[in-house]
Order: C-alpha cells, then structure tokens, then sequence
C-alpha cells in the first residue's frame, strides 16, 4: 500500500525548519531579554559560531555519505596542541597554524584509512581516535593551559571591511563547499552514494576515493576551526575542542542534513543550525540560566535535531 503523502504545509515547514527554528529563538529569548537582540550581542553570536560552522561544514560531507566522525574534537586538540607549543618555542602563528592544518589531514587521512581500506563501522574507528586524539593532546600539553602570544588574538580581533577575520574565513569554507556540493561532479556523488551506495557503485563511482575524500576534507575543516578558535581565544587549555564533534553532528542535522545520508546542505541548513545552538546558548547565559540544566538543554536539542531527521526522511522525497 503506497504511503501518502503529507500535505503542502508540512512539507514546507520541515523543508524551511532551520529558518523558523532560528526565528523563534531570536523572537523568544528577544522577547525576555531586551540585550539579546542588540548588535553587538548577535555579532558575538555570529563569531562564536564561526568555529562551529567550519567544523559542522566538514561533518555534513561525512554524514551526507552516511557516515560519521566523532574525532573532529580530538582533531582540533591535537592540532591546537602542536601548535601552542610551537607558538611558545618562538616560531610565527602563519608556521603554527599551518601545522594544524597538517594535523587535520593526517587525522582525517587515518580515519579514511579505518573506514575504507580496514573496513571499520565509521562509529568505532572515529570513536577510537577521538579517544587516541585526547590522550595524545594532553600528553603534548601535559594537561596544562597554554597562554599563546598576543599575536594570535590579534589575528582573531582583525577587521576586514568591517567584517571580523572569522567571520571571512567561515564565510570562505561555506561557499566554497556550497559550490562544491551543489556545482561539481564530487558533490553529486557525494549524494548519489548517500542515496544509494550500490546504486553508486554500478553507476561507476569509485566509492573508496569518495569516502576517504570526505573523511579528510572533515580532517581538514576541524583543524581550521581549531585554529579560528585558538585566534579566538589566544590559548589552549585541556578542554580546547571538547564537544564539538557532538555540536557539529547537531548543527548539521538541525540544518536539514540527513543522519541516514543523501540529504542536505551547508548553506544556509549547516550555517543556520550552528548559529541556532551559539544563539540559544548565549540566550541562557543573558538570561543567567542555571549552569546545571545545560546538559539537559543540550539532549532537547539532540533531541529535536534526531526528530526531525526522522520526519524529513519519512515524510520527504529523496
């Protein structure tokens, strides 16, 4: 018996949930605060989101194959790590943050490695890493904070046209991934493959290429966001890129991209569920919510964003 469909407006507000979603949060903490919707408030939650966007960017190329990378924390910490410590030894933060950026390949390189040469679940072999990331990092740093050179912070305060350098680098990897997922050959083969992997491979996609390219582009976006926020916060403390992989994961699903793989977009889905999580997180904070219901305000969210994956799958059209 053939399902039917669900009517116009259902299918629109799912299509259109990370836009009404956003909305009612401005609309809502706005309402109960009046210094929530200044500009200088949703400045700072568009920089706090820089990060995140990136590294969400890269984890919406993993999960549009169906798959996963829980590593990209650990990717982040490792990275920031060798570089805060090159920081200190006098080399220039340009040598530093090109080192994260060797790091995030490398990482990305050994996750594809896993999952397409040793055939490892996505899950297990990222998890593992992760694990393997955080204990090699706070090996480097010997769990100890690293005040990084003023220099970093200034890169991190510098204006470009009156736009802030995070927001340009963020902006930069979204249209570039944009482009790439909806104008070239690899990202329609990215989502044939997310589609149907078997229908993929018949039709000549070289799968394994495929998924190792989007595990080490994933590599590639968390180092960079990693050193966005290290020029953010002009330090490395042992929690540098904790939750993140969870943050990115949700980000991606809340803007519409599917944990079954074969739907979804960086502009504006990714985008809009980073900003989304940065503006209802600086909302508690104006708010003086209680520290203690964060995490349970986090599960609503991974709720909501698991929820409506699984509306959009049964009820949308591929």
């Amino acid at each position: 018996m053939t399902r039917p469909l669900p009517s116009r407006w259902i299918r629109r507000a799912l299509d259109q949930a990370p836009v009404l979603l956003v909305v009612l949060v401005l609309a809502g903490f706005g309402r109960m605060s009046d210094r929530f919707l200044t500009p200088d408030n949703l400045t700072q939650i568009l920089l706090q989101a820089a990060a995140p966007v990136i590294v969400a960017t890269g984890m919406t190329f993993v999960l549009l194959t169906a798959g996963v990378d829980l590593s990209v924390g650990a990717v982040m910490f490792v990275g920031a790590a060798i570089a805060g410590k090159m920081a200190l030894a006098g080399y220039a933060p340009t040598l530093c943050l090109a080192a994260m950026l060797a790091v995030g390949l490398a990482g990305g390189g050994i996750n594809a490695l896993l999952v397409t040469r040793l055939r490892l679940a996505a899950f297990i072999a990222t998890l593992a890493m992760l694990f393997i990331g955080r204990g090699l990092g706070r090996w480097i740093t010997q769990t100890r904070a690293m005040n990084l050179p003023d220099t970093f912070l200034h890169w991190g305060s510098a204006n470009v046209l009156g736009i802030p350098g995070p927001l340009w680098v963020a902006g930069a990897v979204v249209l570039i991934a944009q482009l790439i997922l909806s104008r070239t050959p690899f990202g329609r083969q990215v989502l044939a493959f997310g589609n149907h992997p078997e229908a993929a491979r018949r039709a000549g996609v070289r799968t394994r290429p495929l998924q190792a390219a989007v595990y080490i582009l994933c590599g590639l976006c968390a180092a960079l966001g990693g050193g966005v926020a290290l020029t953010q916060l002009g330090s490395v403390s042992p929690r540098f890129g904790e939750q993140y992989e969870f943050d990115a994961i949700t980000a991606a699903v809340l803007g519409g991209t599917s944990l079954f793989g074969g739907r979804g977009r960086v502009f504006p889905g990714t985008v809009l569920g980073a900003i989304l999580l940065k503006a209802i997180f600086s909302g508690l904070v104006i708010l003086q919510a209680d520290p203690y219901l964060y995490p349970l305000i986090t599960a609503v969210i991974i709720f909501v964003a698991v929820l409506l994956d699984s509306l959009r799958t049964h009820l949308l059209p591929a």
